[in-house]
Order: structure tokens, then sequence, then C-alpha cells
């Protein structure tokens, strides 16, 4: 695994064309035949089940087993490296490290904690399926877990990432609120702009980083939830910019790589008033 991420330039009006794809298009693009299938956008044909709709399934030892150890794994490096909000997070929602826990459970902690509930998807989903459900304040998740064979790193979603990774965030109230925002602007985002939210998407949610009392902080799903992510986000060879919307709109990455660039927050209040600037002055918002 590499972490070759390059720099793009840090204007809206550069002179270059614009490029429409999305960084995960351009890697599927250069994978050609060799993309993995369950990286492929599925459509929603029908709602999901929402909440106490979803129902338990019968997980194998084997699974309930690869959950605790992915549990386990990262609860040892968590603890003074992970911000509050997601250690938070972690305990309204009572995730427990023994069996995989129920959707119906965690959609009701989040009802309660924040005005979230979860739905059941079969797995990555397009983007306005994606984003209408933000828009409405619900979060598709995955009900399976990687298999063994995957335990360190799978290109597909899973409830792991899902659930241990993105839902302990979504107990805190501007994290909250941001994320039904970004719901409701993706969905007028077209065009060339639709890289630039999935770049805002990127380093915030999936990878961002948060100062708290003068030390960063994780608190991206991609980062809380990957074994080698956790300690290498906050080490040297990682370049820590400040939060900027305009400069990390305008940075590349690479999605199945180890991440070189990372932009810090100093507040959930901050994410939530840049991007509420940065979208009204694009006309995604009013």
């Amino acid at each position: 695994m590499t972490d070759d991420v390059a720099n793009a330039p840090a204007t809206d009006d550069s002179p270059t064309q614009e490029d429409d794809r999305s960084a995960f298009e351009k890697a599927q693009d250069e994978a050609g035949e060799d993309v993995d299938p369950r990286t492929i956008p599925q459509t929603l044909e029908e709602d999901p089940p929402i909440g106490d709709e979803i129902p338990y399934p019968e997980y194998s030892d084997e699974d309930n087993e690869t959950w605790r150890i992915l549990v386990e794994r990262q609860m040892e490096q968590l603890p003074g490296r992970a911000c509050t909000a997601y250690m938070k997070g972690q305990e309204t929602l009572q995730i427990e490290s023994d069996r995989i826990p129920s959707l119906a459970n965690l959609s009701e902690r989040l009802n309660e904690a924040t005005g979230w509930t979860v739905a059941n998807v079969p797995g990555l989903i397009h983007e306005k399926d994606f984003f209408e459900l933000l828009s409405e304040r619900i979060f598709p998740s995955t009900n399976y877990v990687r298999g063994r064979e995957e335990l360190d790193y799978t290109p597909a979603p899973d409830c792991f990432h899902d659930i241990f990774g993105h839902m302990p965030m979504l107990t805190q109230p501007a994290f909250a609120d941001f994320y039904q925002l970004f719901g409701q602007a993706a969905l007028n985002g077209e065009g060339s702009v639709r890289p630039k939210l999935e770049a805002f998407h990127w380093f915030t949610v999936e990878f961002g980083l948060l100062m708290e009392d003068g030390d960063e902080r994780l608190f991206g799903a991609g980062i809380v939830s990957s074994n080698e992510e956790v300690t290498h986000a906050l080490g040297d060879d990682v370049e820590k910019i400040p939060f900027d919307p305009q400069t990390l709109v305008n940075t590349d990455y690479e999605v199945y790589n180890l991440q070189n660039k990372l932009f810090v927050m100093d507040s959930f209040e901050q994410l939530l008033d840049g991007f509420k600037s940065w979208t009204r002055r694009h006309g995604l918002l009013e």
C-alpha cells in the first residue's frame, strides 16, 4: 500500500479543464476489467427498511468473531487518538464487541441522540440514493461484515466501517447537522462541483482530524475503522493542513491508499459553518 497523493491547484478558477469524474470513477476507469463488482454503486429499486423495520440476520460464529477482532483491535488504539465526541458516541451507541450489533437498536439510540435513523442497504448505493437518505437524516448501512481474508482492508463497504466508523459521530449534534446539510447540498451538485463535494466528504467525514486541547485527534470514519490509518494519520509522514473549504475541495487524493495529506478542523461548528459558506457560494444551498 502506498500513500502517493498529489495536490491539485487551489482555486476554483483554474484555467485547466475540469474533470467531472469523481476519484472513485477515475480509480475504476484505471482498473478497467479488474474493478471489484462490490465497488459499483447499486440503485435502490425500493425503499430500504428503516429503524425497527430492519431484521437481525443470523450471523455465523465466524462473522461475530471477525467483528470481535475488528472492534477490540481498534479500541486498543483509539483512546488518546480519537476525539472526545467519537469516544462519547461509542458509549452512546453501546457498540458491543462480542457480536455484530442490531441496526434497529442502533437506529433507536441515534434517534434519541440527534434525530437520525438507520436504513439497511444492500451495499454501495448510487450517490443520489445516498444523498437523498442523508438529506432526510437517515444513515444507510450494510449489515454484513467483511471476510477474514480482508480483515485489514476491504475496498467494499461493510457494517464494521458503517457502524464502528460512521455512527458514533452522528451522535454529535453539530456533525449530525453538517451531514444532513451535506446530503441536501449534494443533491444539487452537478458537473465539476460533484468531485469537489466528494473531496469535501473524503477529507471530513472519512478522513477528518480535529484539534482538541492543542493536539490532533481523529474523527473520520475511514481512519477510526482502519488498523493502519489510526497510527499513520497522526504520524510525521502526513501533512496536516488547516481546514479551509476552498483548499480542501481542490486537493487530490487516492481512494485505495494511505493518505499523506489531511485537514484539521478547530471544531465541528467550524466544519458546519465552512460548508454552509462554500455551498452557498456555489449555489447548492440557499
